[in-house]
């Protein structure tokens, strides 16, 4: 697990099986997607783009029926899946997800991106919450929403580089109600429409953070530690646009790591 990414200080809190688990499900689902971006970097021997959807499922199937796995992800992942319960639909949904990107640049409703955040994010949740011991429907509703959450913290702030890929998740018909273009975003200005889109988005992303908070099991508090974490994090990445006057076009919004570590410690310490 790299140190660079968000996830590092959550994953630090757990024990060492739950984080040795945790990371074999990151790295599984992060190759899956780099395969199928045409900007992750290829793995030798292994396919790209439309094709690397199949040959992921193919692996994903050869992990969860006994079969023996191709790929490194794969292989470190199967013998986690038994001990800990995994749920294979949940990575099935993930590879939906990714194979959404290959065909949809443009999402219509905020409906259909929920679909879109449900399957990369969510379902990414839906796992870690089995890793960590949650097994109740409240924790399930947890997850959901926290993934949407995220995912929507990393639409705002990655608006310029997908822009960059011909992509647009921000839904159509939030523009249109905003008296935005996607020829707006393209400029890269702050302008009122444009202030008005991202400054709704926000909202939006804060309603399912808040919508998480609420959801902490009791009896899961401790085991969620990792996720709270997370959430903390990523509920920092989202102020920091709004403190920076939403704009997202200009340099990336980031949690520097040093504050990341406070952050991660204050969280572990309420928890």
């Amino acid at each position: 697990m790299a140190r660079k990414t968000s996830f590092y200080y959550s994953f630090l809190v757990l024990p060492a099986a739950q984080r040795q688990a945790i990371i074999a499900v990151w790295d599984f689902c992060r190759a899956g997607d780099d395969a199928v971006d045409e900007d992750g970097a290829a793995v030798a021997g292994q396919p790209t783009g439309r094709e690397a959807i199949a040959f992921w499922r193919a692996d994903l199937a050869r992990a969860f029926e006994g079969g023996a796995p191709v790929t490194p992800q794969a292989r470190r992942l199967q013998p986690l899946i038994a001990p800990f319960d995994l749920p294979r639909q949940a990575f099935e949904d993930v590879i939906d997800g990714v194979a959404m990107d290959l065909d949809t640049t443009r999402y219509q409703t905020f409906d259909d991106l929920f679909e879109y955040c449900r399957r990369v994010a969510s379902a990414v949740g839906m796992i870690c919450i089995k890793v960590f011991g949650c097994r109740t429907e409240r924790a399930r509703e947890y997850a959901l929403h926290l993934g949407v959450a995220l995912q929507l913290t990393n639409i705002l702030r990655d608006v310029k580089d997908d822009l960059a890929r011909g992509r647009v998740y921000l839904p159509l018909d939030d523009l249109r109600a905003h008296g935005c273009t996607v020829d707006d975003l393209a400029r890269g200005q702050i302008t009122e429409p444009v202030r008005s889109l991202l400054a709704f988005e926000c909202r939006r992303a804060r309603e399912f953070y808040r919508k998480a908070a609420a959801l902490v099991p009791p009896e899961d508090r401790k085991r969620l530690a990792a996720a709270e974490i997370m959430r903390a994090v990523y509920f920092e990445t989202l102020m920091r646009i709004e403190r920076n006057g939403y704009d997202v076009f200009g340099t990336r919004t980031r949690v520097p790591r040093p504050l990341q570590a406070i952050i991660a410690l204050r969280q572990w310490l309420w928890t």
